[in-house]
């Protein structure tokens, strides 16, 4: 399994790639979740069993996410967020919080003066919360809530900040927040509940 499938797993797990702060980790956390994340990976890499209600769930704790995310896929983290963390906060909702570096992301064009992001600059915590929902191996999430330093900022610059650091050779113009996704290793949806979600295949 590659790192980079690994981390996509993750993502998908805890949604978020933008959302992070203080949290603590572990290394026996951290390889606890990679453990889990090559069964689940395997598990969608195999060929579907013959019997139809052949199915896996995997649950997997905050504390295991975030110690993968912060000790072994660091390398993989958009340069200019930092420490990431990820909460499953119950019922379908997911919350995070990141340091983020906004002045790359406001420097990449003009603004104009109703433009919050003209008003903010360096490296300052984000957090944000909403509600995913999974189901038939596809997911939507949506925004309910996000702040900079405790001051409430709009979807649409939640959407900028995203696109920017989640933008790649393939795909130059980032995450659409709002667009549903397939999920990966054949998972058919996510339950997410309050400190764990479970993960099925």
């Amino acid at each position: 399994m590659s790192r980079a499938a690994a981390l996509a797993v993750a993502v998908f797990v805890s949604v978020a790639t933008l959302l992070a702060g203080t949290v603590r980790v572990s290394k026996e956390d951290a390889e606890r979740f990679q453990a889990k994340l090559t069964k689940i990976v395997e598990f969608g890499n195999a060929k579907p069993s013959a019997k139809a209600s052949s199915k896996r769930s995997t649950a997997v704790t905050d504390i295991e996410v975030n110690s993968y995310i912060r000790l072994k896929a660091a390398d993989q983290i958009p340069v200019g967020v930092t420490e990431p963390e990820l909460t499953a906060v119950g019922d379908g909702r997911v919350a995070g919080r990141a340091i983020v570096d906004l002045d790359a992301v406001r420097k990449q064009k003009q603004r104009g003066w109703l433009d919050p992001l003209a008003y903010l600059g360096g490296q300052l915590p984000i957090t944000a919360a909403g509600h995913l929902t999974t189901k038939d191996g596809k997911g939507q999430f949506v925004l309910e809530s996000a702040e900079v330093k405790g001051v409430p900022i709009p979807k649409a610059v939640v959407q900028e900040l995203l696109s920017y650091y989640s933008r790649t050779p393939e795909n130059p113009g980032g995450i659409d927040m709002d667009a549903p996704f397939e999920l990966p290793a054949r998972i058919k949806e996510i339950r997410v509940g309050s400190g764990t979600s479970t993960v099925v295949q």
